[in-house]
């Protein structure tokens, strides 16, 4: 994954030059979390911190970034030092990857000195942003389908190689079974899903022949794609070849549907594994599926097993981004608040307490950090004096954690419309410090 230090806004560096010219390197308190949630979204599910934390960790500029900086003639030999020396110092607390969270919470907390905490908002965002988008995106779909294998099958259709492999990690963690991206396998260990494209079959001068050198070669997973030509036609093809591969040792494990109306084509191919003895194959389908096709599919009871999704995952289509921020609440010990039209921020260092009923989420609470609450607090210390905190969870311990999570979900933020908002209340304690705040009376904390 690429950590320059230079992926950032050249904004930050300009302010860290005048930082740096005033000696502001007094501990600050910035905080990340969305402003409101798209339309259609009774969640979000938070995920991208075991980027963040390598990250941080790994933040250092180069020989060569600095002689790079010096030689645009923007900053000073005092800021160039400054940046030669800098590595984060600082403290994260964050909700662990997998909670679901709401509008106005903060997911991620950095306390830092000024200069440091600073310069770091651009990357922050974009990996929380992004993974956080895709996992709430994918666990949609898993919500829809919990017994249904789903793969993502987004990479060529993401906005890069970064954004495929974080994307394969974003729906993993949030449900799905695997994806068809090699390099996430040997990344993150996620699960490998594959079958054939129309081109193999476009390939041999008959269908019959593809399937039996592709089965060949790959005795272990024989998944036919049998749509290049005639859907149904295909399936027959199949069942006539089962013979001459089990002879051989070979077993077919299933088929894959690729167009058309997948309903009607998986109720007709069905019938013809069954007619001929392969009830045991499985039936997969892709092309163009989303969470609201995968309902329909459902709600027709189509004799589907298993969905690669991709294009509208791993591009969270139909909501492509997040009203997201990253904000100074805290400088110098003095609480800080932002006052602009429709962007106001509540001030200070903030706890988020869950509340359940009966197993499922009934409310939550955004009060000022170490004040009196009933409920779980949902913001850990992650990172101290800029190293990792022991025993963060792995990738797998993550996704299992998620699925806790999406299963005290109320039903009715279950849904993929007409969501209600869930509750989230602003203490009296954070009230009254805003007020204090914007009454410009100074608020050691």
């Amino acid at each position: 994954m690429p950590n320059s230090a230079l992926l950032t806004d050249l904004y930050q560096l300009t302010m860290l030059q005048a930082y740096c010219d005033q000696g502001m390197e007094d501990i600050a308190v910035f905080e990340f979390f969305v402003r409101k949630l798209p339309e259609n979204r009774g969640y979000l599910v938070a995920a991208g911190l075991a980027q963040v934390l390598t990250y941080l960790e790994q933040l250092r500029f180069s020989a060569a970034e600095i002689d790079w900086l010096a030689g645009s003639g923007r900053f000073k030999p005092a800021m160039l030092d400054r940046l030669a020396a800098l590595k984060f110092t600082g403290d994260v607390h964050a909700m662990p990857e997998g909670t679901v969270f709401f509008r106005d919470e903060p997911i991620l907390r950095i306390t830092a000195p000024l200069p440091e905490a600073q310069l770091i908002e651009s990357r922050i965002i974009n990996l929380l942003h992004f993974q956080t988008l895709v996992a709430s995106k994918a666990a949609r779909s898993v919500l829809i389908a919990p017994d249904k294998l789903l793969v993502d099958f987004g990479m060529r259709r993401a906005h890069g190689s970064e954004a495929a492999l974080l994307a394969a990690r974003a729906s993993y963690l949030a449900g799905f079974t695997g994806s068809a991206t090699v390099a996430a396998g040997m990344d993150f260990g996620i699960p490998l899903f594959g079958t054939m494209a129309h081109s193999f079959i476009q390939a041999h001068s008959c269908e019959s022949q593809a399937f039996i050198r592709f089965a060949e070669a790959n005795p272990d997973n024989v998944v036919f794609l049998i749509d290049t030509y005639d859907t149904e036609a295909g399936a027959q093809k199949v069942v006539d070849s089962a013979a001459t591969l089990y002879a051989q040792g070979i077993k077919i494990k299933g088929v894959r549907l690729d167009s058309g109306d997948l309903a009607e084509h998986a109720r007709k191919v069905r019938t013809i594994l069954d007619r001929g003895g392969l009830n045991h194959a499985t039936i997969f389908a892709s092309g163009s599926i989303d969470e609201y096709e995968l309902e329909q599919l459902l709600a027709q009871q189509a004799p589907i097993d298993g969905f690669g999704i991709g294009t509208h995952m791993d591009t969270s289509a139909d909501a492509p981004y997040l009203d997201c921020a990253y904000k100074l609440q805290e400088y110098a010990g003095i609480p800080r608040r932002k006052r602009s039209e429709g962007k106001a921020t509540w001030p200070g260092r903030k706890q988020v307490y869950r509340n359940y009923d009966n197993g499922l989420m009934c409310g939550d609470t955004v009060t000022v950090d170490n004040a009196p609450c009933p409920g779980q607090p949902l913001l850990q210390l992650v990172m101290q004096r800029g190293k990792t905190a022991p025993g963060q969870p792995m990738l797998i311990e993550a996704r299992e954690y998620a699925a806790s999570q999406l299963n005290s979900l109320p039903r009715p933020l279950r849904q993929l419309s007409h969501t209600p908002e869930y509750p989230v209340i602003v203490s009296a304690e954070l009230q009254a410090l805003t007020k204090i705040v914007d009454e410009q009376r100074i608020f050691k904390v």
